[in-house]
């Protein structure tokens, strides 16, 4: 096994990647694939699952083609996924009834009131560490069982499979074999009591949802079936699965308590472990499982911005103000300040600590003056801005960080990271290795197959790129947050 490679399937919000990795954890190659996004409606989100199951086959083709080219074997397959999003199928075709909705998708908000206003909310946070919010998948199950013409009545016959993307893939992967998930998807349902570890009849009874349409769930390094070789073209396990966040605190090698990750994706999420016991918040954030080895959970509180990385897609595409990602570093560099200017990217609501799912986005501060460069900054300042606002939470539900840990493409931005440790005022470690959320999901998989005996095998191969530490003066640090905070406050809905 020590010449084995493994490889990691993240199937992200906006892309598709499969990766292969050293024992190391170094790359050893890449292969990705952009994939369409859907919004048929204001706050709706959705994405083609036979789109993604397409540029799924395409990137592990070419990473098996890699691999096979190099004379490497594969010891096995690790999935990690963008988390809540959700899928309903047919378990006779395997065909998805209805697109998947997304994380981000905001169109059950009227549900959550509902559920809220007839008394759920505190049976429902207290057994799963979460907020009644649109954002996870439980009241998006519901949603198309209620809007598909004939799905409740298949869901409660037993024709149906609910699943997070991990689920899908397994599913397909294995030519429809198991029906499987991993406990860190699991608990972002609203349906998964986080102490018993395992589905709970009562959240699922609130939500109404059958629990016949539910995965079997499992611990993150296991057995999760094998590939079938019509598919993919050669049988290989799948051994590990956890949710992007999960798999990043793993790939950054976040295993005592008190280590904090911030992973910048589509969205950007600070989780904390927090160890053996859940921690619950009194500041709106989130309760959640980091991952569960070996029959074994270790707990987290976590804060989900919607946000990060989707601003600089959008400066891109929606406006054109840039080519590529890599101009905003440029641009932002190019002032010596914001000018005043705000973004606050609440495209599809606002996450923490706020959850206000009918907030807009919106700029402050133009002038005609105003031109790409700031608007540009403004997007990549609203992350940095963000983070603080769930540092700040996690700081007054009583943890103490000395540094926090990140990752993912953004943070490949000099300007940006700076920025961050500026905001945050504690230093900022990058590792040399950014794409910890991939990285993640082949540790786990690596785990399970035994290329690694323990945790600990892991722990000696995080390495630090560069650590940012804060340069601001007190006095700008003030003044920007206060802007931010007055922006916050602007684009709030009503009560």
């Amino acid at each position: 096994m020590t010449d084995a490679l493994l490889l990691s399937i993240d199937q992200g919000t906006t892309s598709t990647r499969a990766m292969l990795f050293e024992k190391d954890g170094s790359t050893f190659s890449v292969a990705q694939r952009e994939f369409t996004q859907y919004f048929p409606q204001s706050g709706w989100v959705e994405h083609d699952p036979e789109e993604i199951w397409q540029t799924t086959l395409t990137v592990v083709s070419e990473a098996l083609d890699a691999a096979k080219a190099a004379g490497r074997t594969i010891a096995g397959i690790g999935i990690t996924n963008q988390r809540e999003t959700t899928l309903i199928w047919d378990r006779k075709t395997g065909k998805p009834i209805h697109p998947a909705i997304v994380w981000q998708d905001r169109r059950t908000a009227d549900r959550c009131r509902e559920l809220t206003d007839a008394g759920h909310a505190a049976l429902i946070t207290a057994k799963t560490g979460l907020l009644l919010d649109p954002y996870f998948s439980g009241t998006k199950i519901a949603w198309i069982l209620d809007h598909v013409d004939g799905a409740r009545a298949r869901a409660r016959a037993g024709e149906l499979a609910f699943g997070t993307i991990d689920t899908f893939l397994i599913w397909r992967l294995t030519g429809g074999k198991q029906h499987l998930t991993d406990a860190t998807n699991a608990c972002r349902t609203l349906l998964f009591d986080i102490r018993s570890n395992g589905w709970d009849e009562s959240l699922c009874k609130a939500l109404d949802v059958p629990m016949s349409v539910l995965p079997e769930v499992r611990d993150c390094a296991a057995e999760f079936g094998t590939t079938v070789k019509d598919v993919i073209g050669v049988e290989l396990p799948i051994a590990g699965v956890a949710g992007d966040q999960h798999a990043a605190t793993i790939g950054q090698v976040c295993f005592e308590p008190g280590m904090a990750k911030s992973t910048y994706g589509t969205g950007c999420f600070m989780m904390l472990n927090t160890g053996s016991s859940p921690v619950a918040s009194s500041n709106r954030l989130l309760s959640t499982l980091a991952y569960r080895l070996d029959g074994q959970t270790t707990y987290a509180l976590e804060g989900s911005i919607f946000v990060a990385g989707a601003a600089v897609q959008w400066l891109r595409d929606g406006l054109g103000l840039i080519g590529s990602a890599e101009e905003t570093e440029v641009m932002a560099n190019s002032l010596s300040d914001n000018q005043g200017v705000y973004l606050v990217p609440a495209f599809t609501g606002m996450g923490a600590p706020y959850w206000d799912a009918e907030a807009r986005g919106a700029i402050y501060g133009l002038t005609r003056d105003t031109g790409p460069a700031a608007v540009t900054r403004a997007a990549l300042e609203s992350v940095c801005y963000q983070t603080l606002d769930l540092l700040s939470a996690m700081t007054n539900d009583g943890a103490t960080l000395g540094a926090v840990r990140v990752d993912g493409g953004m943070v490949n931005n000099n300007w940006l990271a700076q920025y961050l440790a500026d905001v945050l005022n504690i230093p900022v470690d990058r590792p040399s290795q950014t794409e910890t959320t991939a990285l993640g999901a082949a540790y786990l998989a690596g785990l399970q197959v035994g290329v690694y005996d323990s945790l600990d095998d892991l722990t000696g191969n995080w390495q630090r790129d560069q650590s940012f530490t804060p340069s601001m003066a007190e006095e700008q640090r003030s003044t920007v947050l206060a802007g931010w905070q007055d922006a916050v406050r602007r684009t709030r809905s009503p009560g």
